[in-house]
């Protein structure tokens, strides 16, 4: 069952202009050295000061002009437990582990309905979710290296599947059915393009309490210039493993390795700390940015509910006592960060008091 949480508050303290980025950093989908199961449990728990700096944030848009807004948080519980997380054995150096369970999607009925056509392409090589008509959600180092924004970011665009059929000719008027209106598609997604407006990044980001970039705040918030009419998946604070039915997750994006197509993916979560968790999932690089999700049911009612709680982050080499270990790793959402993404998309209002 979904739990409702009450959620602190997000309020901008003031916003003011940054010189424009440079927008020279090579995108990245694997990153190296970066603070791993370990290092977290050595990090301090930040504290409110720590926060409000982590969760001030960059805007970047479309016409490359930047702005730095600090946040100030209200009504934050602290959590007393730290980076606490869950030791298991150590696994082998690969991003497909054991038998390949992914699923590549084809048929046209699924690919353009719910939930799989929240699914999105980011231009910079990366997937996202839709979250609201004008906003995706995706993983921060798709646009930002955690010193310069990507070259690819600066006229950034966001693809909506839909499916293309063999031919592409429309039928004439008076002629016969073709077999494309028939329905009979090789079930390829083609995408609509769309000019992104501004892009919303965690300053934590850029500097984590560590002093390095930190996978916890590698989620970033992209406006859509224009609407789309699509129904989009909600947000949900992340529940702990044990909260979850057989520890399982779900997510789709567009691993490189399958061009063209959508891949999907029922998996097991291995370990967590309080902003991570590590999987088993089967993912290749094009699949960083998606939006994991989970099925539960609705307080006080039968009817099952899709919610995203977490950001897919992608394959990553982290410390695990003292040698370098690979993790499948998503971003969870937190009561912080669903605050946070809340406020990105609806500004200061009411609607972000309980997730």
């Amino acid at each position: 069952t979904w739990h409702l949480t009450k959620i602190p508050q997000i309020v901008s303290k003031r916003t003011f202009s940054l010189d424009n980025p440079k927008f020279e950093a090579k995108t990245k989908l694997e990153l190296n050295s970066v603070c791993g199961i370990e290092c977290q449990r050595k990090l301090p728990v930040p504290s409110l000061s720590d926060l409000k700096d982590l969760l001030s944030y960059e805007t970047v848009f479309e016409n490359g002009t930047r702005t730095l807004t600090e946040v100030n948080v209200l009504g934050l519980v602290p959590d007393p437990s730290g980076n606490t997380t869950t030791q298991r054995s150590s696994r082998k150096k690969r991003q497909i582990y054991g038998t390949d369970s992914r699923f590549s999607i084809y048929d046209k009925r699924f690919m353009t309905n719910f939930p799989f056509n929240t699914a999105v392409k980011v231009s910079t090589g990366c997937s996202g979710i839709l979250i609201s008509p004008k906003h995706v959600l995706t993983a921060a180092h798709c646009l930002h290296n955690g010193k310069d924004y990507v070259k690819g970011s600066k006229r950034l665009r966001v693809g909506l599947m839909r499916t293309k059929s063999r031919g592409g000719t429309r039928k004439r008027k008076g002629a016969k059915r073709s077999r494309r209106e028939q329905g009979t598609s090789d079930g390829t997604p083609s995408f609509q393009w769309t000019r992104v407006k501004s892009t919303h990044i965690p300053k934590g980001w850029f500097k984590g309490v560590s002093g390095d970039i930190a996978l916890d705040y590698d989620y970033a918030v992209l406006e859509l210039k224009r609407p789309h009419k699509r129904k989009y998946m909600d947000l949900g604070i992340s529940p702990t493993i044990k909260m979850m039915p057989g520890s399982m997750i779900h997510f789709s994006g567009f691993d490189n390795d399958r061009s063209g197509q959508l891949v999907y993916r029922f998996c097991s979560i291995s370990d967590e700390s309080n902003d991570l968790f590590y999987q088993y999932c089967d993912a290749e690089p094009g699949a960083t940015g998606s939006g994991v999700y989970l099925r539960l049911k609705e307080p006080n009612k039968k009817k099952w509910k899709r919610k995203i709680i977490a950001v897919y982050s992608g394959h990553q080499w982290v410390d695990i006592n003292g040698e370098q270990q690979d993790y499948n790793v998503a971003v969870r959402i937190t009561p912080l960060k669903y605050a946070q993404i809340c406020f990105w998309i609806h500004g200061n209002d009411g609607n972000c008091t309980r997730g």
